[in-house]
């Protein structure tokens, strides 16, 4: 990566899903071989709550769930310039790290 990622980021992580009828976010679409379900992705935004010495990031959703995701995941990525300004609404606000961090 050509930035580490730091506390605070927003993250985009692409979630594998499968299920028989995507979601309007599906991207990625792919129909199974013998079978009425479909294979999608979704695209998730977080915010990294910390960077762990073991090269994981522990994440935050916008409804406050918490994931650990290793850093070289290359479904992880940084939120481009386009998400942080117009699809700021779906990342979790920067003062939802600060009030985890404290409460932890």
């Amino acid at each position: 990566m050509a930035k580490e990622i730091a506390v605070g980021d927003m993250v985009v992580f692409r979630k594998p899903k499968r299920g028989t009828a995507p979601t309007p976010r599906a991207i990625n679409l792919r129909p199974a071989a013998h079978g009425e379900e479909y294979g999608y992705e979704v695209e998730k935004y977080w915010r990294v709550m910390a960077v762990l010495p073991d090269g994981k990031l522990e994440v935050i959703t916008r409804r406050g769930k918490k994931h650990t995701i290793d850093a070289s995941d290359t479904r992880l990525r940084r939120a481009n310039l386009f998400e942080r300004w117009f699809l700021a609404s779906r990342f979790p606000p920067a003062n939802a790290v600060q009030s985890q961090n404290q409460s932890s």
